[in-house]
């Protein structure tokens, strides 16, 4: 199998059970994230992930979502990409991170079209790189991207297409740098104290969950001195803590006097497989229940990326309860999405006037 980025799109999906390739991919990604991201004012032209982006970018680009709430909380629409042309590019299934992008396009006034993978022509043969080409040619501005393969949307802005601002919605177990970004949002806006006193505790399938690699990253930036993982030891990536985080495989020993419980999804296939026991032996194990919310802090805030699992990941009762903020979530999201998307549209328009481009 090849990864080459002219072979058919059938052909570029990485084998997820080699875990040595992704992780060595990773760490190539983490190393060389920055330069593509930002022009050299130092704002973002594309946003492929939290690696790379300094604490100071990151709060600006919460400032900017705080941008588009009015003083009632609700969010309003703002048409700084007017007349601007957005192509959503989802070649794996997505319900929420597809319809929050296109809800946060169409506030920014900007012409959206949905490309339907299934039908496009990658599934006649054509590469990604032609595809990408010919969708530029069409007066494309912006391409946002959740594709299989780690490191394709980082592909695209640095070999395919650097002059269209690439937004990562999410790549293989690489990264899904927009749902880290509105889990910071929600924490900034909830939390009863600053990052920098906060202890957050991630709990589920930490080795399979780009969503926790970018919550991990985003919130060492941001000053997050506490943060907790919480899984068996088959569903944690092998050495994870060099990456500053404490490891709990006991779930109440992990959540007590936390600020923020963050649940993952467990993938069904997963379930009694022998990376973990049944669903009802996992929920016993590892669910967020009512007692476990209660070894936390009183005020906690308990978060999910979804889709939920309930019974599962979470009790109902919890998923409904005080404490969450599941649904704020989904409207932050849109708000931070808005947020990237007219960032790194100004911060390509910077670049392409710059005279050395």
């Amino acid at each position: 199998m090849t990864d080459s980025i002219d072979t058919p799109m059938t052909d570029i999906t990485l084998p997820t059970e080699k875990l040595t390739r992704f992780h060595a991919t990773t760490a190539k990604l983490e190393a060389s994230l920055t330069k593509p991201q930002v022009n050299s004012n130092g704002h973002l032209r594309h946003f492929l992930g939290v690696e790379g982006l300094s604490r100071e970018q990151l709060i600006a680009i919460i400032a900017k979502a705080e941008t588009f709430f009015d003083s009632n909380g609700q969010l309003i629409n703002c048409p700084e990409l007017e007349g601007c042309t957005v192509m959503n590019l989802f070649f794996e299934p997505s319900t929420r991170t597809r319809t929050t992008f296109e809800v946060a396009e169409k506030r920014l006034g900007a012409n959206v079209l949905n490309i339907d993978i299934a039908r496009s022509s990658t599934k006649k043969g054509e590469s990604l790189r032609d595809m990408l080409w010919n969708l530029q040619a069409m007066t494309a501005d912006i391409f946002v991207v959740r594709h299989p393969a780690s490191g394709a949307a980082h592909f695209m802005a640095t070999e395919v297409t650097p002059n269209i601002a690439i937004i990562n919605g999410g790549d293989g177990w690489h990264a899904h740098p927009t749902q880290g970004m509105l889990d910071m949002l929600t924490i900034h806006r909830s939390a009863a104290r600053p990052f920098a006193e906060l202890s957050v505790a991630i709990i589920g399938d930490i080795k399979h969950s780009r969503v926790a690699r970018s919550d991990i990253n985003a919130l060492q930036t941001l000053g997050v001195k506490d943060i907790r993982v919480i899984a068996p030891r088959t569903l944690l990536p092998k050495g994870i803590e060099r990456f500053g985080v404490r490891v709990f495989e006991d779930i109440d020993a992990g959540v007590l006097d936390c600020d923020v419980l963050i649940g993952l999804r467990i993938q069904n296939e997963r379930i009694g497989s022998p990376l973990m026991a049944g669903s009802s032996e996992y929920y016993k194990s590892y669910g967020i229940t009512p007692e476990r919310v209660a070894k936390a802090k009183p005020d906690v805030l308990v978060m999910h990326p979804g889709p939920m699992n309930r019974g599962v990941e979470i009790a109902s009762s919890v998923a409904d309860g005080e404490h969450s903020v599941i649904l704020n979530q989904v409207n932050n999201g849109i708000a931070i999405r808005m947020a990237v998307l007219s960032m790194a549209m100004q911060g390509q328009r910077e670049f392409r006037r710059q005279p050395s481009h």
